[in-house]
């Protein structure tokens, strides 16, 4: 693997020196998330394979070219699994492109994002410097946790070469129900049960349809079942539905895939229906509400912003109104800093979050 580190450093500094901007990609699989990639492809997939994996530890490293079906192959292997359900949107998925895109799954509402997971990263920096950060252990940070600020960073700040991942057990047991509900009793509802002991681990609501999943021990689910009520639907048709759901297969999503404007808007769980024209799917309890509108932007965000929340405009639209919420002033001069001491020439990515990034 040294030579292929000695390559990304040539054509980083290279880079940074010409300011020429590169885009860090694997197999560009999301692509379509945040603005428009521009620069100068630098591939990473040839940085590829699974570092390091101790089930009885519940910790996985692999490099950032490693397919992500390949992870979830080794975990699978072992009754183990990636907690937070990543979408791959394309079988060419890469582990290092998951990490950077850190975008999370049905699952998300019960255990957490994919930051939560991330215990240290090794990364190239935009002088073509290698450096390390956390470890292979829950606690390991002293100070500024630099590894899970690069899940989510499309990118921008360096080239993540390698991921240390917590993981955790396949459930023993699941069960996914389904419940006839308008909008606001699936949204109360979910509420409801979200204050109690239950083994919900995903939900998702649309067309006046509520699924509840539950997962865990097959007697702490049994319990559930008997006092959710519901229809209990096949382990097939379940399994179809969740999956299509994490990588925007469902057919709800198939206007967003034809070109229609695919928003995402992040609200407390407790926020009431929004007012917005068009077609909504929602899920983690309340917290998630895809939105299929014309809507203009302002509105959108107006709409996400009285509610407590904020929206991202996921799929197609005018990128030219912003892909993420505008920052504020303190947090802009923190975004900036950042850019500053990782990627000074700012080579990396550029423009990928936010234009002046």
């Amino acid at each position: 693997m040294t030579a292929i580190l000695d390559t990304f450093r040539d054509r980083i500094r290279a880079a940074t020196a010409s300011g020429t901007p590169l885009r860090l990609r694997g197999s560009g699989t999301k692509d379509f998330y945040g603005q428009d990639p521009v620069g100068e492809i630098l591939d990473t997939r040839a940085h590829a394979g699974i570092v390091a994996y101790d089930p009885a530890e519940l910790v996985i490293t692999a490099r950032c070219g490693t397919p992500l079906a390949d992870v979830a192959t080794a975990l699978a292997e072992q009754r183990q699994m990636l907690p937070f359900e990543p979408p791959a949107f394309g079988p060419a998925a890469t582990f290092g492109g998951t990490v950077a895109a850190g975008l999370s799954g049905p699952r998300r509402q019960a255990v957490g994002a994919l930051r939560d997971f991330v215990l240290g990263a090794v990364v190239m920096d935009g002088r073509g410097d290698i450096m390390h950060f956390g470890g292979q252990v829950m606690k390991n940070v002293a100070g500024y946790d630099v590894s899970r600020l690069l899940a989510g960073s499309l990118g921008t700040l360096g080239l993540v070469l390698e991921v240390s991942m917590k993981v955790l057990p396949l459930p023993v047991a699941h069960q996914t129900l389904r419940f006839e509900l308008d909008e606001a009793q699936a949204l109360l509802q979910v509420n409801r049960w979200g204050g109690q002991p239950l083994p919900i681990t995903a939900t998702a609501w649309t067309d006046n349809v509520l699924h509840v999943r539950l997962a865990g021990a097959a007697a702490a689910v049994s319990a559930a079942i008997g006092r959710l009520g519901g229809t209990p639907i096949d382990e097939t048709e379940a399994h179809v539905l969740w999956s299509s759901l994490r990588e925007q297969s469902h057919p709800w999503f198939a206007p967003a895939l034809q070109g229609q404007t695919l928003w995402r808007i992040a609200v407390p769980s407790t926020a009431p229906v929004l007012s917005l024209p068009g077609t909504q799917l929602i899920e983690w309890g309340g917290g998630q509400r895809w939105w299929l509108t014309d809507a203009p932007a302002a509105t959108v965000r107006a709409a996400a912003q009285a509610a407590g929340g904020h929206a991202t405009l996921f799929r197609n639209g005018n990128k030219a109104d912003g892909v993420f919420t505008p920052l504020s002033a303190p947090i802009a001069a923190i975004h900036t800093r950042l850019k500053d001491a990782f990627d000074p020439a700012r080579i990396f990515n550029r423009g990928r979050m936010y234009p002046e990034f």
